[in-house]
């Protein structure tokens, strides 16, 4: 699909990337990981909740989930690392989400760039080493970074923190409600990256 060149609005000091769905192709991989896992347990995950909830770490989509169909999970570690371990058994598949990456391509070394992120730091290091961009970044800000988690804003601040540039002159590429929410509530510009890769 081609997308037309984009331009960063006057006094853009910064651009953040979130990973999975905006810069990689990863989330069929990664729904078919969360099937494998729940499964197990009983636990349903619908396919059109999967995508709501895109953004949220695996632990507190874990918790939601059992609670809400009644399953008592003992050892919700136990299921993140089972979750992930199957989703990197999928990483060949995953692949570059092209207008995203062609804008983080564009712009950096022109203006600090970060990857930030509801995933865990193995993995989404992992997925930017699948797609070969890993070493773009100025900074990367995943769930184990901070105490909160998008809608909150607090992955986009730290990552806006790390790059050394004010919160308001970032802009934040996503592909989820929930993640969107997180910019605005930081303060900084949201563009919705699913227009792009629709297919």
């Amino acid at each position: 699909m081609n997308t037309p060149p984009w331009t960063p609005p006057a006094g853009t000091a910064g651009l953040i990337f979130d990973c999975d769905g905006t810069l990689a192709d990863t989330m069929p991989a990664h729904y078919k990981a969360w099937l494998a896992m729940l499964g197990r347990f009983g636990i349903p995950f619908p396919e059109p909740r999967f995508y709501a909830m895109g953004g949220m770490p695996t632990a507190s989509i874990i918790r939601v989930l059992a609670g809400e169909v009644g399953v008592v999970v003992t050892d919700v570690d136990a299921m993140v690392l089972e979750k992930e371990r199957t989703f990197l058994t999928f990483l060949d598949a995953v692949t570059p989400i092209e207008p995203v990456v062609t804008i983080a391509a564009t712009h950096r070394g022109k203006l600090p760039i970060a990857v930030a992120s509801g995933g865990y730091r193995d993995t989404i290091t992992r997925t930017l080493d699948q797609l070969g961009i890993r070493n773009w970044f100025d900074a990367m800000v995943t769930a184990e970074d901070t105490p909160r988690h998008k809608p909150d804003p607090d992955v986009f601040l730290e990552a806006a923190k790390r790059l050394d540039v004010e919160a308001t002159k970032c802009v934040v590429f996503e592909d989820t409600d929930i993640g969107l929410e997180a910019a605005r509530r930081a303060g900084m510009v949201g563009i919705d990256v699913r227009p792009w890769v629709r297919k």
